[in-house]
Order: structure tokens, then sequence, then C-alpha cells
């Protein structure tokens, strides 16, 4: 998936409320073991980086491709977004 289409899928979740706008103090990174991704929706291959989070507001725990972290890192913190 192309991260033009990446970015406006987390662009429509930020809005919904289906991923948080909060900072994410703390987050590791490990082998993946077939997790959805909660940004693309795509499986995270065994041979892939899992990145987990949770959200210090909502509580809510998150998984991401490393790609889809980095661009929900961004979007989250773009001007003009709450």
């Amino acid at each position: 998936m192309d991260s033009t289409t990446i970015r406006t899928m987390i662009r429509q979740k930020l809005d919904s409320g289906a991923l948080p706008h909060d900072h994410i103090p703390r987050f590791c990174g490990g082998p993946a073991d077939g997790e959805d991704c909660d940004v693309c929706e795509e499986v995270i291959r065994a041979d892939q980086l899992l990145m987990e989070a949770i959200s210090t507001t909502t509580n809510q725990g998150l998984q991401f491709h490393v790609e889809c972290f980095y661009l929900w890192d961004t979007e989250r913190d773009a001007p003009g977004r709450d």
C-alpha cells in the first residue's frame, strides 16, 4: 500500500476517533506474529517489525507496521489537527 493511501486512512481514523491524537510517550518494537495493523488493517507478518504502544488518554493498545507508525506520528501532530 502506498504512503498516500495510508495517510488518507490515518486522517480518516484520526477524525473518527479510531486512532488517538495524543503523543505516545513509550512504545516498543519486536517481532510480529500475525497481528493486524491499526492503521492499514493489513497483517503484520512474522518477518516484519511490530510497533506497539498504549495511548495515554484512551488506554487503547495499538499495533503498527513501522511505516504506519511513522506516518501516524507525523499526521497526528500535523498543523490543524486537534
